[in-house]
């Protein structure tokens, strides 16, 4: 047996890989990159791909005037079943090559730190990939699974993301308590009930202490498509019209647009197919520049430098009562004030979503408030007012707490050991 294990929080907007020593008993070092791939486009070997992982990623990306091959959110494609593969290059990549990308980069760098090429690690996942579609479940750990064996692994398991997260918490506590666990991550929001004892830490099973799971397939990437749809597509051409014939008007397809909201989507929405489609349409409508907005966002692959200011618009709005949405590149020019009233109505359907969910794993799993000694939210999404509000709502009485909200399911997953005494 190997002397390290890796617990690897593959995300979708960051990937963690949390370094433990069995024999010494603790998490060694944490490592994060961003889960980003850049392909650029010149390559110089015919052979072999040359790729870029995490920050190298997106400074490569800005540094070569945004062009190559831009990939983000790539978690997201893994329970995609007509994903089958895409070409990049002279070379056609898998959902599960591309995920492998991430990971050995995340391998290599653990195995530097360590001074050997470690094989064993605990993979988090969600409760659910694709809301409760179990062929879409299956599909997205087995492509997860070999990706993990692309990278170099061999001993494997899996652990749910916020199990993962409640054991990190656990190492934090005192005496024995019932903890709901929300993990609200880029893709997912997921739930756990868990009874936590830190007498119990590291022990080898665990799995009586954990008492319901849950989850939905909403996070902060559902947000950030939701302000691109209201305050960033109108700039694109959303809402245009065009004379499909004489006298008559017709919206744009609004395709173009929901393609652009969603990075699972802007991953592979360069065909020509796609460019050919809007000129069309852009001559239709008299050349106007909003269309043209659209056809400069794709031809130079501007839809990460126009997340990177949403999100951020984001970020400010958990801190502050107002922000703007600022963007200048190539003739593209959006500056749109928002305030957080205004941002909590724009995102209100998946807040509603994320309730209503909520209070279907208490209702199903017939779960009392009072039963619940505290509650640990984690994940990038669980610092945005609208979904704290959520728990403090429903649960008035109870303690809220929270850890890294980056690292803490690495770090759980790292503290999962146990599960290699037991079938998976």
């Amino acid at each position: 047996m190997q002397q390290h294990l890796y617990g690897i929080d593959f995300g979708t907007t960051n990937s963690v890989l949390s370094i433990y020593d069995r024999k010494n008993k603790e998490i060694i070092e944490t490592i994060s990159v961003p889960s980003i791939l850049y392909f650029p486009i010149d390559q110089s070997s015919e052979n072999s791909i040359e790729y870029l992982v995490g920050n190298s990623a997106v400074q490569s990306y800005i540094n070569e005037g945004m062009k190559g091959r831009f990939m983000k959110s790539i978690k997201q494609v893994l329970p995609v079943s007509n994903f089958t593969e895409t070409r990049i290059g002279n070379q056609q990549y898998t959902a599960s090559d591309l995920v492998a990308l991430i990971i050995s980069d995340l391998k290599n760098k653990a195995d530097l730190l360590i001074g050997y090429s470690c094989d064993t690690a605990i993979l988090g996942r969600p409760v659910f990939f694709d809301d409760e579609n179990q062929l879409k479940d299956d599909l997205a750990q087995s492509r997860l699974l070999k990706a993990a064996e692309k990278a170099g692994f061999t001993e494997i398991r899996f652990q749910f993301e916020p199990i993962s997260a409640a054991f990190a918490y656990e190492k934090t506590i005192s005496k024995k308590e019932r903890v709901l666990v929300a993990d609200l991550g880029g893709g997912t929001t997921d739930f756990t009930l868990i009874e936590l004892d830190p007498l119990k830490s590291g022990k080898i099973n665990r799995r009586q202490d954990i008492l319901a799971t849950g989850g939905i397939y909403i996070g902060g990437d559902s947000f950030d498509s939701a302000l691109m749809w209201t305050k960033g597509t109108p700039h694109f051409g959303r809402g245009l019209k065009y004379e499909s014939m004489p006298g008559k008007m017709v919206d744009l397809p609004t395709s173009f647009f929901q393609n652009i909201c969603s990075w699972k989507e802007m991953n592979f929405f360069n065909g020509q197919k796609v460019r050919n489609s809007l000129n069309q349409y852009y001559l239709y409508t008299k050349r106007n520049p909003l269309l043209k907005n659209l056809i400069t966002l794709i031809d130079n692959n501007l839809g990460f430098s126009v997340f990177q200011q949403i999100e951020k618009t984001k970020i400010e709005l958990t801190e502050k009562e107002t922000s703007t949405l600022n963007y200048s590149k190539f003739d593209i020019e959006i500056n749109e004030p928002i305030s957080i009233d205004e941002y909590n109505e724009i995102i209100e359907d998946d807040i509603r979503s994320i309730e209503k969910y909520l209070n279907k794993f208490l209702e199903i799993n017939k779960i009392q408030v009072s039963e619940i000694d505290s509650l640990f939210l984690t994940g990038g999404t669980s610092l945005v007012a609208s979904v704290k509000q959520i728990f403090k709502n429903r649960f008035p009485e109870t303690p809220i707490h929270s850890g890294d909200n980056f690292i803490s399911v690495a770090n759980g997953l790292a503290l999962s050991g146990y599960l290699f005494e037991f079938d998976s």
